[in-house]
């Protein structure tokens, strides 16, 4: 629109950004409209961007957001499935926010060169999370930082990834993470707790009761109460 000098991004997104080092090359993958990696390139952090998405829809969009701020030259768009179509030696920072977590390990999972790269990996999972977290510290990664972004009424997480061997994570790691310095991350606990609450009350009242299962879901009930009590310590 006349007057736009940026794409303004989501708190959700805007989180994504500060990961990004001066210079970077970034792909973005399943890009949509194409927010962050324009503002990336306007603001001067980013040095290239490929936005990249499945569906011709989308990177339609896509291409009416980078041609409206004028960076066709420095954004490439690519109709692809995850990475599929871009190779090793194009990017430093692979960025996949907005998808399903077991979305983001398969896309992930087909493009095995990352392991052996020193290429950063942005995630920003909408959905089983915990399941994302198990597969990276399975499939050799580390989550090196998380955090905790509030939009509307709901709370979003995203990972810093690179290659390289991570701790065990407890149960209640792998389902709420470890933003230990996230001023959100009490917050974040509650909901994580509440949810498991419920999880727990299900169980219980099925017709067939699973012990194991309810033992399991007690066991991460009592994690995430003493991660919520360490983090109020450490707010003191």
């Amino acid at each position: 629109m006349p007057g736009e000098k940026t794409p303004e991004l989501s708190p959700r997104l805007a989180m994504l950004a500060d990961w990004i080092g001066p210079g970077d090359r970034i792909a973005d993958v399943g890009t949509d409209h194409a927010y962050l990696p324009v503002r990336l390139i306007l603001n001067g952090t980013a040095g290239h961007a490929i936005a990249s998405d499945l569906r011709p829809g989308p990177l339609k969009r896509a291409e009416e957001t980078v041609r409206r701020y004028g960076v066709d030259d420095r954004v490439e768009l690519r109709l692809c499935d995850g990475l599929d179509g871009i190779r090793p030696e194009e990017t430093d920072v692979v960025i996949i926010a907005g998808m399903g977590g077991e979305t983001i390990a398969g896309i992930l999972g087909r493009a095995p060169w990352l392991r052996e790269s020193s290429v950063k990996l942005i995630l920003q999972p909408m959905s089983t999370q915990p399941e994302l977290r198990r597969w990276l510290t399975e499939s050799g990664y580390t989550i090196r930082e998380e955090k905790l972004a509030r939009e509307d009424d709901a709370l979003y997480v995203a990972f810093l990834v690179q290659p390289g061997r991570d701790r065990p994570m407890s149960a209640a790691e792998l389902d709420a993470g470890r933003q230990n310095g996230d001023p959100l991350r009490g917050t974040w606990l509650d909901v994580r707790t509440e949810r498991a609450r419920r999880a727990l009350a299900g169980q219980r009242r099925a017709e067939k009761p699973d012990p194991d299962g309810i033992a399991r879901t007690e066991e991460l009930i009592r994690g995430l109460e003493n991660m919520k009590k360490e983090w109020e310590t450490w707010q003191r």
